[in-house]
């Protein structure tokens, strides 16, 4: 029994959540490949050929993956499929755009965002925004998967040495064109791997609010920045900031949430975080249930003094 793994790259390094679903693999059982579609992406594949517990890797190098659009990824995935008794992905924008093709292509149930593995074909998956976990038996001949990379540990980035093969490129389906990318640059970690998120909501008030109060003291702790929808829809912050069940799912050491309400959808983005600290003046906020220290106050005086004080 052989699992492939789709990879998550920038044809030059994997992102951490290749490693958590190579976590969630190893899990499984079996011999793990990891799938490197791109163009030039030789450094991404060699690092992939470092991951703990990784057998092979397969690399699919063409220049109608340069951009790794869902619809000529997919083409390539299915392809490849027969050979595998399941094949995952991260529950990323990418892998959420992507697999459910497959599994329509394949004619077999996709499997998303499982949290846990009971066993080679039993699995377990949040339903009811995280309310309650949901466990799943697949007959699918082959097992179409979307991992929820934070209840996965990472597998090791180094110390692994797996062969790497090269594999033909599917045909490119022309279905789609990248016309542009509007890339969001910040020295600070990177929301979906960063171990302290700062997350501000609707309370902030508006976006000089929200630079004002919440970066100085992001930049105290080390923090990502992260973000409510409400405040994302109020253009507070872009949507890559958007922490909750339609934006990013996050399990840091530490998540300040900042005049945030504690909605059910953003709470179900950040809920397994280790330590929660919530700060709003309103003492029946939602937030305040699943918080493990909570400070009613108003945010304007709180923060720039938790700050100071962080000095």
């Amino acid at each position: 029994m052989a699992i492939l793994v789709i990879a998550e790259h920038d044809n030059q390094s994997i992102k951490a959540a290749t490693l958590n679903t190579v976590g969630a693999a190893a899990k499984i059982g079996g011999d793990v490949h990891v799938l490197v579609a791109g163009a030039g992406c030789g450094a991404a594949a060699a690092a992939a050929a470092k991951i703990g517990g990784v057998a092979k890797v397969l690399v699919a190098d063409a220049a109608h993956y340069e951009a790794q659009t869902a619809e000529n990824v997919a083409e390539l995935v299915k392809g490849l499929a027969s050979s595998y008794s399941h094949v995952l992905a991260p529950a990323t924008s990418a892998g959420k755009n992507m697999l459910p093709r497959v599994a329509a292509q394949l004619d077999v149930a996709q499997i998303s965002d499982i949290v846990g593995v009971e066993s080679a074909d039993t699995f377990v998956r949040p339903i009811y925004a995280g309310n309650a976990l949901a466990t799943v038996k697949s007959a699918d001949a082959v097992k179409v998967i979307t991992v929820r990379t934070t209840a996965f540990e990472a597998a090791a980035a180094e110390g692994g040495s797996a062969a790497v093969e090269a594999v033909a490129a599917a045909a490119d389906l022309g279905l789609t064109q990248l016309v542009g990318r509007e890339i969001t640059k910040s020295a600070r970690p990177e929301l979906g791997a960063a171990k302290i998120i700062v997350s501000g909501g609707r309370g902030v008030g508006s976006g000089e609010n929200y630079h004002a109060l919440l970066e100085p003291l992001a930049d105290k702790l080390g923090a990502a920045l992260g973000a409510s929808r409400a405040a994302v829809d109020a253009g507070y912050v872009p949507n890559d900031y958007q922490v909750g069940q339609t934006g990013k799912i996050v399990a840091p050491q530490l998540y300040v949430a900042v005049g945030i309400s504690g909605a059910i959808q953003h709470l179900a983005g950040m809920k397994d975080s280790k330590v929660i600290v919530a700060i709003n003046k309103d003492p029946e906020a939602p937030i305040f249930q699943v918080a493990d220290y909570g400070l009613v106050g108003d945010l304007f005086q709180v923060v720039p003094e938790l700050t100071a004080t962080l000095g």
